[in-house]
């Protein structure tokens, strides 16, 4: 029975909360959910600009052919922002809360922004480029996929030590992939770098995980790297200069860090070898 002096708006508000408090938990969304989301948007959108604004050109005969700046420039910020996105997420996640689905959402995102988006970009490259050979890019842009498609899978059934990840993160190895194909070196040794930044993602060198300072650092890194395409995009007094120095800086980053955490495990190794002997002749 219901009260004909309730107003029918209060009853049927009521029952809607009624529902939301009965929906499974694993079915509610979290802030950090909602971030989550956005990076799986930006990398469908930065797969729809390469499309688009690269690919139909070149395919058509259009006057723009090759790659196009402004689409190339959107389709990169578009992974800068998933990046973004994928910090926030998990600073969120740790303030406030996360649902049961969150790591899996993170994982299917990830896979959008920083599996396929790069690889596709890779895969257009080979189809553009006057030098690359489309085949070989293929098969280039396959190994980027499933050396992401590997890392995540791993990542969620490996336990790691606090503060480091085991392989290049993703997002770091597809921005990195980018880097070398918008520098625009002959295709062989794009090829080369590209595999090898594929097997950094899933061999076991060490790579600190964005906390702190580490986190401010890196995103003002990502807000310059937008700025420098920005200003490549709309052919700026010297942008063609500044985008391949930023992608120049992002591709030896990724070949330094391996070097540092090489010699690290040289000294630990080192270390405990001294220390073996110490204990063995006091």
């Amino acid at each position: 029975m219901i009260d004909p002096d309730t107003p029918a708006g209060w009853v049927a508000e009521a029952e809607k909360e009624d529902e939301a408090e009965d929906m499974p938990l694993s079915m509610r969304l979290s802030i950090a959910d909602t971030l989550t989301l956005g990076n799986a948007t930006c990398g469908f959108m930065a797969v729809y600009f390469t499309t688009t604004g690269i690919l139909i050109p070149h395919l058509t005969g259009s006057e723009e052919t090759g790659m196009a700046r402004h689409s190339a420039a959107t389709a990169v910020i578009l992974m800068l922002c998933a990046a973004v996105f994928d910090l926030f997420d998990g600073l969120v996640a740790r303030k406030l809360r996360s649902s049961p689905m969150g790591a899996e959402l993170d994982n299917l995102s990830d896979l959008i922004s920083f599996g396929l988006a790069p690889a596709y970009f890779v895969l257009v490259y080979g189809m553009v480029a006057d030098d690359a050979h489309q085949r070989v890019s293929a098969l280039a842009a396959i190994v980027v996929l499933l050396a992401v498609v590997l890392r995540l899978a791993r990542f969620s059934c490996v336990t790691l030590k606090d503060g480091m990840f085991q392989g290049m993160p993703s997002p770091f190895g597809a921005l990195t992939v980018v880097s070398i194909v918008l520098l625009e070196l002959p295709f062989v040794p794009t090829l080369l770098a590209i595999v090898g930044v594929a097997w950094l993602m899933v061999s076991r060198v060490e790579y600190p995980k964005p906390r702190g300072v580490l986190a401010v650092a890196m995103l003002s890194w990502i807000v310059a790297a937008m700025g420098l395409l920005a200003a490549w995009a709309f052919d700026a007094p010297g942008g063609q200069l500044l985008l391949q120095t930023g992608c120049a800086l992002q591709v030896v980053t990724g070949a330094v860090i391996p070097l540092f955490a090489t010699a690290r495990r040289v000294n630990t190794f080192r270390d405990n070898r001294r220390e073996a002997r110490a204990a063995q002749h006091p």
